[in-house]
């Protein structure tokens, strides 16, 4: 295949919402989608999106995505002409893109070189040193030994970051306040590292404590044409996560922002790179500081596509294609505002965790772009990053923008997997968002909202009548109870079991000595009607999950099954559970070792986190359940205590490391 030869086949080689953007612009573009697939993804949107789908390997991702030689050789089989990486896996990896370059594919991304030169932490922020790029204070060297890095981190001074060097984003990242907590924090960050990239070297990074986290879009040709669309910002985290990301960077001044630009630009030519790259900046009291360049397309392009009207991944291939940018910087408009929220399966209350299942229902709302890789009946698996869409808001203002996806998000339907959407449209109505207060370690608030009381009446109606052949709703202006006058059900809602009578009395239900009338407004009444429920069985004709919507928000509520919730409860009091399907990465104890409450007990890996389960008591150890390296099942005991009042592990949200800040 020639420099300049058009891209026909286009392997894709990565999974979810990404594969399934990139297929919508190839197949736009004419060209042939070629999508690769685990065990556990056999059914999933990117392969049957694709126009043809090779199987991959096992689920776990070392085992099939992350495997560069598998996919280099499918890639030759399937006879693509060129490996689109997508984000995560293998984008950034310079062996792989190397790899392709040898074997005359083309890699829709930047030279291995360029990837290697960035993808070292230390050495790209000499390299930008040397750029003229302004870079934070910190220690970027060779030197690995524990006192020359605790002595750094002295000189450094506190807070400070422990980064990675060859990370990316959150993966490999600890925040460390005092000099006591140094070693821990260190030793955490090196075991991660290690797996996650097969390197433990680090870097330590004066910490910003009220910084803002802006970021400048690239893009360069291999015609020596570089230029910048425009910034984002991505402040709103958790543990380094992004979860609410903005374009343009609100509030800042036109001078700065140029300056931004500009260095942006300057970073990507000073290592020749070609193809879209995101340089990473710290914004604080008007000084920006260089962190990091992601040499890929990031997970937030969208929002700079909305406000600039072009396909980023278009430009990739035609960049790919050996084409010149199709826009020079005085040709590039920004028009409006747009805000993009990471809808994920994780349960926000029990400290973001991670969750995975079957989506039963799914309804997505109008009026906002949808970057999803699921539909209704898909899963979401417990072997990667738990994301399932990104829901992206555009309008001429901020304001309004914040205000339509406000209203998206309180118009989404999904269940009855846990998700973090009340959390993002709470997110989206805040005044300290709205009126940019927030910055990177502003605290997002985890209490889940309030049930309203109504919701347990309701959901007692609903759950005591679904096996009789009468309905508590006959019309539009009210109840009817005919013969049926009392409604017994146990009804379990946000993890609260509560077994409630209703009893018709007249014109109202009485509910726990609270008089509820018939008539309980047109949009109950309205909603009765419309069997909105009904819409939302997990099962049909089964005891499972429904969802009621009372104002803007959506509860999930479900008939209770004793006999399971105390199986899982005594399971419970005697031992540490998985909280999640996972991979056992560390035993920190020992069978008959006497443990204290709090004291860490193992380190399980899933979707790209570490998850410490600790000790609630102190006791002692009966058994392990597990060993290092294995697979274990959500729910699974791990590590059983002598006696059930001994101990109790449970995990903590205390200490995690999330997924890549892609």
């Amino acid at each position: 295949m020639t420099a300049n030869s058009p891209i026909k086949r286009l392997l894709i080689a990565n999974r979810g919402e990404i594969a399934v953007r990139i297929i919508k612009t190839a197949r736009r573009l004419g060209i042939h989608t070629i999508a690769l697939y685990s065990d556990a993804d056999a059914c999933a949107m990117h392969v049957r999106e694709a126009d043809e789908a090779w199987h991959l390997g096992p689920a776990p991702a070392r085992e099939s995505y992350l495997d560069a030689g598998k996919v280099l050789r499918i890639a030759q089989q399937a006879r693509a002409d060129a490996i689109h990486p997508g984000y995560g896996f293998l984008s950034e990896n310079s062996d792989f893109a190397s790899a392709c370059a040898q074997r005359g594919l083309r890699f829709i991304g930047p030279s291995g070189a360029a990837i290697l030169a960035m993808g070292d932490k230390s050495g790209a922020k000499a390299l930008m040193q040397a750029a003229g790029v302004p870079v934070l204070p910190g220690y970027h060297g060779a030197d690995q030994s524990l006192a020359l890095l605790r002595d750094q981190a002295r000189h450094t001074g506190f807070p400070l970051l422990i980064k990675a060097a060859s990370g990316g984003g959150g993966k490999g990242m600890r925040r460390v306040e005092r000099l006591d907590e140094f070693d821990e924090a260190l030793a955490a960050v090196k075991r991660e590292a290690l797996a996650a990239f097969g390197d433990d070297n680090v870097l330590l990074e004066r910490y910003l404590p009220k910084a803002r986290h802006v970021e400048v879009q690239v893009f360069a040709d291999s015609l020596g044409n570089a230029i910048y669309l425009g910034d984002r910002d991505c402040s709103l985290q958790r543990r380094h996560q992004k979860v609410i990301e903005e374009a343009p960077a609100p509030d800042i001044p036109a001078p700065l922002r140029q300056a931004m630009g500009e260095a942006a630009v300057a970073a990507a030519r000073a290592i020749d790179y070609q193809g879209a790259g995101t340089i990473e900046f710290l914004l604080c009291e008007g000084a920006f500081f260089f962190m990091e360049m992601n040499t890929r397309l990031q997970v937030e392009h969208p929002v700079t596509e909305c406000v600039t009207g072009q396909d980023l991944v278009a430009w990739q291939l035609a960049v790919a294609e050996g084409k010149p940018l199709p826009l020079t910087q005085d040709q590039v408009v920004l028009s409006g505002h747009a805000v993009e929220a990471r809808l994920y399966a994780e349960d926000v209350a029990a400290g973001f965790l991670p969750a995975s299942g079957p989506i039963h229902w799914l309804h997505w709302p109008d009026g906002v772009r949808i970057d999803t890789g699921v539909a209704a009946g898909d899963e979401v698996s417990p072997y990667y990053d738990p994301m399932i869409a990104k829901l992206v808001a555009h309008a001429p203002s901020r304001a309004e923008a914040f205000g339509k996806l406000a209203d998206a998000l309180g118009a989404l339907a999904l269940g009855p997997l846990v998700h973090n959407g009340a959390l993002l449209q709470r997110l989206c109505l805040t005044p300290d968002v709205l009126a940019m207060r927030h910055h990177t370690q502003w605290p997002i608030p985890t209490e889940p909202q309030a049930i309203p009381d109504l919701a347990w009446p309701l959901a007692t109606l609903w759950l005591a009548t679904r096996s009789t052949s009468a309905t508590p709703w006959q019309r539009a202006s009210g109840f009817r109870l005919g013969q049926h006058k009392r409604w017994t059900a146990a009804v379990r809602i946000a993890g609260d079991t509560r077994r409630l009578s209703l009893t018709g009395t007249g014109d109202a239900l009485n509910w726990q000595g609270t008089q509820i009338p018939y008539q309980l407004g047109p949009d109950h009444i309205r909603l009765l009607q419309e069997g909105r429920w009904q819409r939302y069985p997990v099962q049909a004709g089964a005891a499972g999950t429904f969802l009621l919507r009372l104002g803007e928000q959506s509860i999930g509520f479900a008939a209770d099954d004793q006999q399971h919730q105390a199986s899982h409860d005594q399971a419970q009091d005697n031992g540490a559970l998985a909280p999640m399907h996972g991979i056992v990465v560390a035993l920190l104890v020992e069978v008959g070792q006497r443990v204290q409450r709090g004291q860490p007990l193992l380190v399980l890996e899933a979707m790209k986190m570490e998850h410490v389960l600790k000790a609630q008591q102190d006791g002692v150890i009966e058994s392990l359940r597990c060993q290092q390296g294995e697979q274990v099942s959500q729910g699974a005991l791990l590590v059983h205590f002598a006696d059930a009042d001994s101990a109790a592990g449970q995990s903590d949200a205390g200490e995690h490391s999330q997924e890549s800040n892609s």
